[in-house]
This record gives C-alpha cells, structure tokens and sequence, in this order.
C-alpha cells in the first residue's frame, strides 16, 4: 500500500526529468550573467562608490555650520571664611557658521568630483562591453564544441561503416587486409577524437554555466542556412573616428587630463587670497552669578564678519607644487595621445580579422562542396575498384574536418564583430540583438 501511495510522486519525478532543457538565447545568457558575474558587479558597486565620493567634493563650496554645547558647575572657597563661599553653574550654547567666498581650490576640486562622475561611467561602460564579449565568446564556444563532437561523430559512424565494408571485401577476397587495417586505424583515431571533443564541450559549458549563474545551459543553436551580415560601414576609417568620442579607454584618459589641468589650478591658488564669511552666535547662561558677580546674568552675543587671508611665503612649496601638477598634466595629455594610437591600432586589427574571417567563411563554404563531391566520387570510384579503402576515408575525414572549421568560422566572425565594436567604444547590450536574430527561434 505504501508503494501505491508513492507512485504519483514516482510518476510526477520521472515526468519532471523526462522534460528536456530548455535552450538559451544569447540575450537571456547575458541578462542572467549582468546580475551574477562577480567582474561586472565590482565594476558596478565601484560606479556607486564614485557617485558618493564625487557629492563629497561638493561640500568644499558649500556652507559649514556647528552648534557647541556646554556646562560647568565652580565651587568658591575663600580662607579665612568671610561668607564668601559659594558654588555657582554656567550653561554656553554656541551657533557658528561659515560660507566660503572666495576659494579658488574649493572649486577646482568641486569640478573635479563632476569629472570623476564621468570617469565611473566611463569605466562601467568598459566593464559592460567587456562582459558582453565574454559571454559571447563562452556562448559560441560551446555551440562550436557541440559541432566538433556532432562532426566526429558522424565520421566516426561513416568510418565504422567503411570498416564493416572493407572487412566484409576481405573476407569475400575482393580487397586485401590493408583496407581492414586502414580503415581500423581510422576508426581507433576517431574514437580518441571523440574522447577529446566530448571533454573539450564539457569544459566549455561548464565555462559558460559559470559566467551566467545557471547550471547545465543550452544555448540556442544558429539557424540554417546563415547568412552572415554585412559590415558597416565599410569604411574602417569610420570605426576609428568613431573611437575617438567614444571609446571609454579614451574617454577615461581624457578626464584623467582635464583632472590633471584642475589640479594645476589648485596649485595656482596657492598664491590667491581667500575670503570667507563667518557668523557666530552664543547665549551664555552664569546661573547664581559668577567669581566677581554675585547674581545670575544672562547674555547673548552675535558676530558677523569677513575672515581674508593672503598667503605670502610658504617655503617655495606653493611653486614646487605647480612645478609637479604641470608636470603632471603634461603626463595625461600624452596618456590621452596613447590611447587614441592603442584604440586605433585595435580597431583597424578588430576591422581586417572580420574582413578576413568573412573571406574564410566563403572559402570554407566552397571547399565543403568541394569536400562533399570528392567524398561521392571515391565512394563510386572504390565500388567500381578505381579507388582504394583509405582514399574513401581520408575523403570522410577532410570532409567532417571542413565542417567544423565552417562552424567555427562562422561563430569567429559574429564574435568579431562585436568585438570590432568593442574595440571602437561603440558595444551596446542592443548590438545583442541582430546576433540573437541569427538563433533558431
């Protein structure tokens, strides 16, 4: 009775497990590893943090007010005793505040928290394009060891049926046994073949379930026939005039120079005056008098007034000082030239890999028809004894070979196109888009 009870559980079990997994578009993978991969979202609390600090630098133009509190309780013992002797209590509060006026490092450093501002987003923007490279690059890893383990083994059925036939020849005496043991050894390479493949897909999913937080993904294989889209624009000249408004490496580098020009004009204001207002307020409260008045009083005092300060000598600290920062700035504004050289020199390399993996693509395409026709025309020449057992199979083997280095062609160039755009500053989670379109729906 007990197992009876049981069964529906067994029966809702065994359902469960028989439902296959469902498969992944790249966005999905993507949305999934923006909310758990660990890079990204050190990059993002480092984004939070650098909001707050730059709202810091606010307070050097801003007001600064205190409140101070106090009480004390004095005792007066006069000897001889003249009946002089007494205790009495005193109660201060005081409000005290300042406004500056004139502070020209103040404000240097307020408009530098603006830049830093711009430099966190600069550097959430690199974090960003980078994890959409990553989990591209995972995404289709996969799907190209899943095609080399399809490729294999599909040989390695084509292989075992060349190995049936030559043994069945041989043993009728119409082939000798170096077509058995050709084919044998074949046989014996694709199943090592195999062996790797199957390990290399497994590592490959297991990199990729990593990065996106989920286990046993599936992604979404391309849908056939693929036509790869065209890159534009055309001219790579563009994507490096893109780059240089856009890339964040160089739009990092360009902060950290009007950064640097801002530290200069602190250092300049060493030499400036300051001018300040300060206004204070204080309510002094002498209860039972105090040691020359013998009753209570109580007084309330306010001040107003301007606090200028001009520096005249430091010790030459204030000119070495702006001897550094302009050596300095000087350092950021060749960091910015180099940027623009690195990123260029990246994007025109990113451009030619997809021009030439675009070429490869459509030499592959026709060398598999090539492969195709040369595999049908040995396996018509050995039925006819024109050709030998190993002719047929080394046909099989470039064959399946040619395929799989097509797959990888094809997943190569749609991650280089991202990429190209990553290597311009102009990678967008949208770009995500147009490759998922490729995907099997």
């Amino acid at each position: 009775m007990k197992m009876f009870r049981l069964l529906p559980l067994f029966v809702a079990v065994g359902a469960a497990l028989s439902v296959p997994v469902q498969a992944q578009s790249l966005v999905k993978l993507y949305e999934s590893a923006r909310s758990f991969d660990a890079s990204y979202q050190s990059a993002k609390s480092q984004f939070d943090a650098t909001l707050a600090k730059a709202d810091q630098a606010k307070a050097a133009i801003l007001p600064v007010a205190n409140l101070a509190l106090g009480m004390s309780r004095s005792n007066q013992d006069i000897t001889p005793d003249v009946g002089s002797n007494r205790s009495y209590g005193t109660e201060t509060a005081t409000v005290s505040a300042s406004q500056p006026l004139y502070r020209p490092a103040n404000w240097a450093t307020y408009q530098q928290g603006i830049k830093q501002v711009d430099l966190a987003q600069a550097q959430l923007t690199s974090a960003d394009q980078d994890l959409i490279v990553r989990v591209s690059q995972a995404y289709f890893d996969v799907l190209a060891a899943q095609d080399s383990l399809t490729f294999v083994q599909a040989q390695k059925t084509a292989v075992a049926e060349q190995l049936a036939s030559a043994k069945r020849n041989f043993e009728v005496g119409t082939a000798t046994i170096t077509d058995t043991r050709d084919a044998q050894a074949k046989y014996d390479l694709v199943i090592a073949q195999e062996i790797a493949a199957d390990n290399d897909l497994r590592v490959k999913k297991i990199a990729l379930d990593q990065l996106v937080g989920k286990d046993n993904v599936q992604p979404l294989a391309l849908a056939q026939p693929l036509v790869l889209p065209a890159l534009a624009p055309s001219d790579v000249n563009t994507w490096v005039s893109q780059s240089e408004s856009l890339h964040p490496s160089i739009l990092q580098t360009q902060i950290a120079l009007d950064v640097a020009q801002l530290e200069t004009k602190k250092a300049q204001a060493g030499h400036k005056p300051t001018l300040d207002l300060n206004v204070t307020y204080s309510a002094i409260n002498n209860m039972e008098g105090s040691s020359t008045a013998g009753i209570g009083t109580h007084v309330n005092a306010g001040t107003i007034g301007l606090s200028f300060n001009l520096p005249l000598f430091a010790g030459f600290a204030t000119q070495n000082r702006l001897r550094e920062t302009l050596s300095l700035e000087e350092k950021a504004r060749n960091d910015l030239e180099g940027a623009k050289r690195t990123v260029a020199q990246a994007t025109r390399t990113a451009y030619f890999g997809v021009l030439s993996g675009q070429g490869q693509v459509k030499a592959l395409e026709a060398a598999e028809a090539s492969s195709q026709s040369a595999l049908d025309a040995n396996k018509l020449g050995y039925q006819v004894g024109v050709r030998i057992n190993i002719d047929v199979l080394n046909s099989q083997s470039q064959l399946y070979d040619t395929k799989a280095r097509l797959a990888k062609a094809r997943y190569d160039v749609l991650v280089g196109g991202l990429k190209l755009r990553q290597a311009n500053g102009t990678l967008k989670a949208d770009d995500l888009q147009s490759v998922n379109a490729l995907l099997v729906k």
